[in-house]
């Protein structure tokens, strides 16, 4: 995913980008893979991470909800010699993909490729017009459909939530007078009436519409939900030792990871008002920094980096806790169940 320095994704307007693995030096010394290891990079993209992993002689196991990232990576696997097996699947469902004796390491690359936006028939750029769809897994509830069906509370929620942004009711209320008119079709349509209504000003580093389509995006592909689901099953997953390397764009993400290794580094359980009840194993251990940022070099070789965040962990022998996704505080947003059609 494509992000500015502040943290807000521009990916949603982004041009194209040539595709570099960010903070790959970083995720491969956290990693640490060689030879005899199985590695699962749950978020296969173009294959950067997967490559060097191989290189370093390190077995994959790589997964992508996108058919099209599926398709291209076969020519790597046909010269993998084996060493590499590419599953269709979503991240969030990764242990279903490990052996029963566990993975060394499972690593992930949070956020939309620069693949998915140089195609304008994908729909996550408005610089290039194209359908207003945003489906990472090309299935299921478009953009258009949350646009055109949702509540105007529900669009103010997502927009402010997931876009953190601050005019979300003038541009959701300004939707809804627009498609009682005519439906929203292209990502020019959404973005050319967000620019009439929430003009740019001098000042602004990013288009206007940049914070409502990245709040669309995270929602059409329930990328918060489906990233703390995915930590769940790295824990699953992983043996002992193993690593989980986590790299986000913006601070939605970031936040999530901090937290979910955070409650797992042990800590007695029990309200604060009480005796405690018991103190609870840690299941992840902190490798190196709590978070590691791009150096400046890299940032501007490749602006993708400039907003990116490693987090890395080591799996304890510890049993695994409870899924328990209250602990990431998610808001309560509409259900995209009902809003297809």
């Amino acid at each position: 995913m494509a992000a500015n320095p502040g943290g807000d994704s521009t990916d949603a307007g982004g041009g194209p980008v040539r595709h570099i693995p960010v903070l790959l030096h970083e995720v491969l010394a956290a990693l640490d893979p060689c030879p005899g290891k199985l590695i699962l990079d749950g978020t296969f993209g173009a294959g950067g991470y997967t490559s060097a992993i191989l290189d370093a002689g390190a077995d994959v196991i790589a997964l992508d909800r996108d058919p099209t990232a599926i398709s291209a990576g076969q020519a790597l696997v046909a010269s993998s010699q084996g060493r590499l097996k590419l599953v269709h699947s979503q991240f969030s469902r990764l242990a279903e993909c490990a052996p029963p004796d566990g993975l060394d390491g499972v690593v992930l690359d949070i956020g939309v490729s620069s693949m998915q936006i140089d195609e304008a028939e994908r729909g996550f750029s408005f610089q290039k017009n194209g359908p207003l769809d945003m489906r990472m897994s090309a299935a299921g509830v478009s953009a258009a459909d949350v646009i055109n069906r949702a509540k105007v509370a529900d669009l103010i929620r997502i927009f402010h939530f997931l876009g953190e942004e601050s005019q979300s009711p003038r541009i959701a209320h300004a939707i809804e007078k627009r498609r009682a008119e005519k439906s929203f079709e292209t990502t020019r349509d959404l973005a050319g009436l967000i620019e009439r209504v929430t003009p740019r000003k001098m000042k602004d580093k990013i288009h206007p519409a940049t914070r409502v389509f990245q709040a669309l995006r995270i929602f059409v592909n329930d990328e918060l939900g489906e990233l703390a689901q995915a930590l769940f099953a790295a824990e699953r997953a992983l043996k002992p030792g193993g690593r989980l390397v986590v790299v986000t764009f913006h601070s939605l993400e970031d936040r999530i990871v901090k937290t979910f290794f955070s409650d797992r580094a042990g800590k007695a359980s029990g309200s604060r008002h009480l005796p405690v009840a018991h103190e609870r194993a840690a299941t992840f251990e902190r490798i190196g920094k709590p978070m590691v940022a791009a150096s400046e070099a890299e940032a501007e070789v490749n602006p993708r980096a400039r907003s990116a965040k490693l987090r890395a962990a080591l799996r304890t022998a510890a049993p695994t806790e409870a899924a328990d996704v209250s602990i990431f505080g998610l808001p309560n947003l509409a259900s995209l169940g009902k809003l297809g059609g």
